[in-house]
């Protein structure tokens, strides 16, 4: 199994507590081709995997 460090990126800890800024953004937009954030996604069981889809309005 592939480790990800998705779960304790300090950027999305950063997008977490501002969306809006700079690097909150950042972030929002690259996770839509990170390979990582992919692998991460569908890792998770899917309780999981919707709940993180909301949270950050995913397809």
């Amino acid at each position: 199994m592939t480790h990800h460090n998705c779960e304790n990126c300090s950027i999305r800890a950063k997008y977490d507590q501002a969306p809006k800024s700079l690097i909150g953004r950042f972030w929002r937009w690259h996770i839509n081709f990170c390979p990582g954030w992919k692998g991460y996604i569908h890792s998770l069981d899917d309780e999981k995997r919707q709940a993180l889809k909301n949270k950050y309005q995913l397809k």
